[in-house]
């Protein structure tokens, strides 16, 4: 009957450390998105490159060149002035090539900048070099946009880390209390370990290893859980939570992992502590 109890106590306790995890999970998978929203939205900026009239294709394909061994630019689109005639057209209804009787629009580069190099101070760099080139005529890019962005991505990755902080913090108050409750009604096997002259580390190391494993299998567990909801949200429902590389999957498991193990290790050490260092009629209180 006792062992039965036990085996339940210890179920509960680690589903209970399972739905946390699954918590801190989800606090990875959060900061992931918002970073990997801030990368989109920085390199979605467009920066209008207009070529001068004179330029011919030796030119053209030295400055395609430029670019993709540019570590500023993540892609770039080339617009003829055929192309710029028709945007011009669909976008304004008129034709000036109609009147004039010939085409007055320029060919165009449209660069997307990298997350790295998004910033106000790396992007004037930047357009500096591109209005330096000879056959470049003008650069046009959004700079209030690139202010705004930037001061906005500051204060909300602030935001996003006290939160994260912030759950991180229930997390670990939730898992050292679920354990502390199970190694509550062995208090009195801890004090009898002690009375016989066991050292602490050997009373303490059962209660370590099997709440370990509980932390490690509950890790487990979230992960399978996790995997279940990314897998509905993006490939059921269509919304791209964050970039599913190697990296980023390795990122999250690691932190569930690694927090399933260190949060039970410490939450151990400190509840059986507790019990190790209380005298017989103070188990009695509790």
């Amino acid at each position: 009957m006792q062992k039965h109890r036990f085996r339940n106590s210890y179920l509960t306790a680690a589903v209970s450390v399972s739905l946390v995890l699954c918590l801190v999970g989800l606090e990875c998978v959060l900061l992931l998105s918002a970073g990997a929203l801030v990368t989109r939205m920085r390199e979605n900026m467009t920066i209008t490159a207009v070529l001068s009239q004179e330029i011919d294709s030796t030119q053209c394909a030295r400055f395609e060149q430029m670019l993709e061994a540019s570590p500023s630019c993540s892609s770039f689109a080339y617009v003829s002035k055929e192309q710029a005639l028709q945007e011009h057209i669909a976008s304004l209804g008129e034709d000036p090539s109609a009147f004039l009787g010939y085409n007055p629009l320029s060919a165009s580069f449209e660069i997307h900048p990298t997350d790295l190099y998004s910033s106000p101070d790396s992007l004037d760099v930047f357009v500096e070099k591109l209005r330096s080139l000879p056959y470049v005529s003008e650069v046009i890019y959004p700079r209030d946009l690139a202010d705004l962005m930037s001061s906005n991505v500051s204060e909300f990755s602030l935001i996003l880390l006290v939160v994260a902080l912030v759950l991180l913090l229930v997390s670990m108050a939730l898992i050292v209390n679920t354990i502390r409750l199970q190694i509550y009604s062995k208090r009195f096997i801890i004090n009898t370990m002690t009375l016989v002259g066991a050292t602490s580390w050997v009373t303490r190391r059962p209660f370590v290893r099997r709440n370990m494993l509980m932390g490690l299998l509950a890790g487990i567990v979230a992960l399978i859980i996790l995997s279940g909801v990314i897998y509905y949200v993006e490939i059921k429902l269509g919304i791209l939570l964050f970039p599913l590389t190697w990296m980023n999957i390795a990122f999250v498991t690691a932190v569930v992992l690694g927090s399933g193990l260190l949060i039970t290790l410490f939450a151990s050490l400190i509840a059986t502590g507790r019990y190790i260092r209380m005298d017989n009629n103070s188990l009695y209180e509790i």
